[in-house]
């Protein structure tokens, strides 16, 4: 009988890692950011206080009950709801993750504790870290990220710079690229010349996929990430959605359970993961395929994004 695990998701396909086995280490949208393309909405909570959210101990057990259950992601990624190095204890996880299983551990961060110590040693034992930087200057920053007081631009590059000095695995720095707002030749030089300070494996071009927090967060094309990789110094790579890569993973509710719910009545992504039982995360892809398949669209009542079944009767 398979065990109860709120901390986890999945797994679910990921268009950069494969099948992703998700841990969940904050609660819902508690983060140092509030960007306005994130695919979980606006940002609750914006703090840089890292705190003991969740037992080490409790984690591991949800996990080791994930894959006495025959689950076999081929990762097993610290992310979720919000800034994972936001919580304390991350080196007993990572620790704990590799005892029980020769999966691979990675870390996807927007980067912004890296300046701190600590975090940089509690995330040593990964086998591979993903920090973002979406931008190269103080102003476009504060903009698109909209993080709190701390850190200020200059910080968070420092911050990465001191992380890949003390973190000899792979990092790939993710560059998270927005029609009109810094996919402008210049902007994205300057993201370069940070980048090649940074020195990470590789550089990967990312772009919205699936409903940001912000209507006006647009995406990029291929052929123009395409363009803009040939800034770059180091191996770039372009992430998008590709051929294989959505195959069904393994959740407690599929893409036709999302749109059941919606033909009855709209729903935001947090009421269709209460409704249905599942993690935001699940929900937020199911929403991706549905939009780019033309069976839901968005619309944004109040600044919150509402999800309504196309062609449907439905309550308003």
């Amino acid at each position: 009988m398979t065990g109860m695990t709120p901390h986890l998701f999945g797994p679910v396909p990921s268009r950069r890692l494969g099948r992703s086995l998700g841990v969940d280490l904050v609660p819902f949208k508690t983060c140092t950011f509030d960007c306005i393309y994130c695919q979980l909405g606006r940002t609750t909570v914006i703090t840089t206080k890292r705190e003991a959210f969740v037992e080490p101990q409790a984690i591991l057990d949800e996990i080791r009950c994930k894959l006495a259950d025959g689950v076999k992601p081929d990762i097993i990624t610290l992310s979720g709801s919000g800034e994972p190095t936001l919580c304390l204890g991350l080196d007993q996880i990572i620790r704990g993750i590799k005892a029980i299983t020769e999966i691979p551990v990675a870390v996807l961060t927007n980067g912004s504790l890296l300046g701190n110590k600590a975090v940089r040693q509690e995330l040593l034992d990964a086998d591979l870290v993903i920090p973002s930087l979406d931008v190269g200057d103080e102003k476009l920053y504060r903009y698109i990220n909209r993080p709190g007081d701390e850190p200020g631009f200059g910080q968070l590059v420092e911050g990465l710079c001191s992380f890949r000095q003390a973190f000899p695995k792979p990092i790939w720095l993710e560059v998270f690229l927005l029609a009109g707002v810094n996919s402008a030749e210049a902007d994205v030089r300057r993201i370069a010349e940070c980048a090649k300070r940074i020195a990470p494996d590789k550089v990967q071009l990312n772009t919205v996929a699936r409903p940001p927090a912000e209507d006006y967060a647009l995406a990029v094309s291929v052929g123009q990430m395409e363009k803009l990789s040939r800034l770059f110094e180091c191996k770039v790579e372009i992430i998008s959605d590709t051929a294989g890569i959505h195959a069904e993973p393994d959740m407690r509710a599929s893409q036709g359970d999302v749109l059941a719910l919606l033909r009855r009545r709209p729903c935001t992504a947090k009421g269709i993961a209460t409704g249905l039982g599942i993690h935001r995360n699940e929900a937020a892809k199911h929403l991706g395929e549905l939009i780019k398949n033309g069976t839901v669209r968005t619309e944004y009542r109040n600044g919150e994004a509402f999800y309504l079944a196309i062609g449907e009767e439905r309550e308003q």
